[in-house]
């Protein structure tokens, strides 16, 4: 059987399938058909699980293979088939196995968890213990309960009280099991003036059992956290103990710092919980072993209403639960057993001692020395004001104020956990959103270590990965209110605030037809946004540009990236602002000029058939018949000229082509129109980006070399021949008079001034002067 199981992963792991080789072949044998009537072999229907496992890894890069499961999930993966097989067994045998199965399981999660004289449950799903604890209470306060039912319950109403940093839908899952209404619920609020913020507020909770009773309700369980679920914070055990003594109320307890309960050093507040009525164990991802049950350790004297709770079963299938736990417990050991909780504990304190190390990173378990969960966030003080997001609101600070910095912080550290995941796949990282302090990253080794695999050199890679990601975050948190006063200051850009973008803002350009109270879809802005997007992405700046739709709108917008230097915002809106308003003016010239064209056409071919019949009437009827035509044309031939009509883009009228043909040269035509366009391009420094600014009282660069630099590139937009001696085409001076020399052509100035941007290019263009008519019109690219 083992040898069977070994041959069948293997065969679901193997990462080298003959379909990968096919190059994106789509695979259809998991497509659904009728059930074969003479059956398939093994090979063929694990080939079919592989394709439904991996089929969609072409179509989804990004998505996790499977898990490189080690040899004690192997042990794991064995014990449910080795149930199925011991099911077969005969009655006598059956029972006798699964007693010492579940008894030996029981003993041993019992004495390593330091829980004297317990019970245990093993359950599939993680609630399902706790459902069954709550039927266990209710049975003990209720003696009636069996007879009368709902009518007892309705006469004395039960209370469970829960955490506010309790488990997402715990106290939902339990109304639903128990067919409680949701009234029965209680929730107890934290800390807020001392101690943890994530910890149950005690005198809080006494004064609600109080009031509860004098109501005539029964307080019935209390569910305590030792390790929350978000930041691994926990609660006072040992005054919560005390109170339930003092109430009879049941306490149960559950979270991830119960595994530490396995360690030679134990905290007091996690070691009060062996005092506890009941506890809840996931030893499956502690242990890194896959499908183990989770396990609910109680003690209860009656096994009568243990039986009527659910808890116990004489059925040896329930029993056969513990057959997986039962063998990976004996193949770790208990040494393997506290060395991967130790060395998931030594993960989050060597993280912990590092980040504290680092600047503007905020750690929210700094009081718990021994959590193994980490939860941390960027968190930036700008000047002239207190940290961002902290917890106390600020007085002067307006709420919108404290808003949006608030969705900044926490785009940015979305930003930064979804950057860490990637980078350091094996820590095991998760972004999560808590109510106080927003959007936080918890490092949890003790549900993910023993599962990936994370070492201590994985820690040390994610330290040095927060560290270099550190400057792009403060530059950007720092441009960003810079971004949204350039922005509103100038005409016909619109600030968005999006508070789930990261980068430096979002701006949208607002054409003259933008109609500016609709949330529609805009065609005409959509275009000039995509325009502008590529113009920007030319560039080749730093920055990352993206377009999108517009939140809460549908219309278009350009998203300004992360920043990871010191950046010229000025020059960045003055250039998205320029760009954008020719773009808009281009299309409107193309337009025009569309119908001007059409127009033009049409007049052409009606000279032309002017022009034709005039011809006719020159040459006569009998040169036009083929044959005597050209007897005719031999005898006296006839000096006829070639007459034709071009079509000038700048004045938008036809011309006769008979200069062209009779001095082989073109006509200048009307001089073109100056464009309407922003200011200059700025000159930048040689190797510099676009939007840096200018490094100023630099090592590498004097101030009198940058400033001398800067006169020769305005030096050599001017050059001294003048405008009208500098041609844009390597054409021949017989064909385009005034035109330089090969001389002249080959100065380093022209060249650099042929190599520029186009934006720096486009004014010097319309300076030329150029003579062929298909150059003069500022849009002849897009022609």
């Amino acid at each position: 059987m083992g040898k069977n199981l070994k041959e069948a992963m293997k065969m679901l792991e193997d990462s080298q399938r003959k379909a990968e080789e096919e190059n994106g072949k789509k695979i259809t044998g998991d497509i659904p058909g009728p059930l074969q009537g003479s059956g398939q072999d093994m090979v063929s229907i694990l080939q079919l699980v592989q394709n439904l496992m991996h089929g969609d890894e072409d179509e989804e890069p990004q998505s996790t293979r499977i898990q490189n499961i080690g040899e004690q999930g192997h042990i794991a993966l064995l014990g449910h088939s080795l149930g199925a097989y011991i099911s077969t067994l005969d009655k006598e045998k059956l029972r006798k196995l699964t007693t010492r199965i579940l008894s030996d399981t029981t003993l041993w999660l019992c004495r390593i968890f330091r829980y004297e004289n317990g019970c245990a449950y093993f359950h599939e799903e993680e609630r399902e213990g706790l459902a069954k604890i709550c039927r266990l209470a209710i049975h003990s306060r209720y003696e009636d309960f069996v007879v009368d039912g709902f009518n007892v319950l309705y006469n004395k109403k039960p209370v469970i009280y829960l955490s506010a940093a309790a488990r997402p839908g715990l106290g939902q899952y339990l109304c639903n099991q128990l067919g409680l209404p949701f009234p029965c619920l209680c929730r107890v609020p934290c800390n807020t003036m001392f101690g943890s913020q994530h910890q149950m507020d005690v005198a809080f909770l006494e004064k609600l059992i109080k009031d509860d009773i004098d109501r005539g309700k029964l307080p019935l369980l209390l569910v305590a956290n030792a390790g929350t679920a978000a930041v691994g914070h926990t609660d006072k055990i040992g005054r919560l103990k005390e109170l339930c003594e003092q109430y009879g109320i049941w306490l149960h307890v559950e979270g991830v710092n119960l595994a530490t309960l396995a360690l030679g050093y134990v905290s007091s507040s996690v070691l009060a919980a062996t005092k506890c009525d009941s506890m809840t164990l996931t030893p499956g991802p502690w242990l890194g072993l896959p499908a183990v049950p989770a396990v609910t350790l109680y003690k209860h004297d009656d096994p009568a209403l243990t039986l009527v709770a659910g808890l116990t079963s004489n059925k040896p299938a329930d029993k056969l639960r513990a057959l997986p736990l039962w063998l990976s417990l004996q193949y770790l050991g208990l040494d393997g057993i506290v060395e991967r909780i130790k060395h998931a504990c030594q993960l989050s304190q060597r993280l912990q001692e590092s980040l504290k190390k680092v600047n503007h990173i905020k750690i929210l378990v700094e009081d718990e020395l021994s959590s193994p969960v980490v939860v941390f966030r960027f968190c930036q003080e700008l000047p002239g004001s207190d940290p961002v997001l902290k917890a106390i609101p600020v007085p002067n600070m307006a709420p919108s104020v404290v808003g949006r910095e608030r969705h900044s912080c926490d785009a940015l550290n979305r930003w930064l956990g979804e950057q860490l995941k990637q980078l350091v796949p094996a820590s095991g990282l998760t972004v999560m959103d808590l109510e106080v302090e927003g959007v936080c990253i918890r490092f949890s080794p003790l549900m993910t270590a023993a599962v990936s695999g994370t070492r201590g050199e994985d820690v040390d890679q994610l330290v040095s990965c927060v560290q270099s990601r550190l400057p792009v975050l403060t530059c950007t948190l720092q441009l960003r209110e810079e971004f949204k006063q350039e922005v509103t200051a100038t005409a016909g850009l619109l600030h968005i605030d999006d508070p789930n973008w990261p980068g430096i803002g979002v701006v949208r350009y607002e054409h003259a037809n933008d109609d500016k109270s609709s949330l529609k879809l805009d065609p005409e802005g959509e275009k000039i946004h995509a325009g502008l997007l590529k113009k920007l992405n030319e560039l080749e700046s730093d920055l990352t540009f993206k377009m999108g739709p517009e939140y809460k709108s549908m219309k278009s917008c350009i998203y300004v990236g992360m920043a990871s230097d010191d950046v010229d915002i000025s020059e960045l809106v003055e250039t998205i602002a320029v760009t954008a308003r020719e773009i808009e003016e281009n299309s409107r010239l193309l337009e025009n000029m569309t119908e001007v064209v059409r127009k033009g056409i049409q007049e052409a071919q009606v000279q032309l058939q002017k022009a034709n019949e005039e011809r006719l009437l020159e040459e006569g009827v009998l040169r036009q018949i083929p044959v005597v035509g050209s007897v005719l044309n031999w005898f006296s031939p006839v000096q006829a000229s070639q007459k034709g009509r071009t079509f000038n883009l700048t004045a938008g009228s036809l011309e006769s082509t008979e200069h062209t043909y009779v001095y082989k040269v073109q006509g200048t035509g009307v001089t073109p129109p100056q464009t309407p366009s922003g200011t200059r391009t700025k000159p930048r420094l040689p190797g510099q980006k676009p939007f840096k600014r200018s490094l100023r009282g630099s090592d590498a660069l004097s101030e009198t070399s940058s400033v001398s630099h800067i006169e020769d590139l305005e030096n050599m937009e001017h050059p001294s021949g003048g405008p009208e001696q500098v041609a844009l085409e390597t054409s021949s001076p017989e064909l385009h008079p005034g035109a330089p020399t090969p001389q002249d052509a080959e100065q380093p100035g022209a060249l650099q001034n042929r190599t520029q941007s186009p934006e720096d290019d486009r004014p010097q263009m319309k300076k030329r002067g150029c003579r062929d008519f298909r150059c003069t019109h500022p849009v002849n690219s897009h022609l």
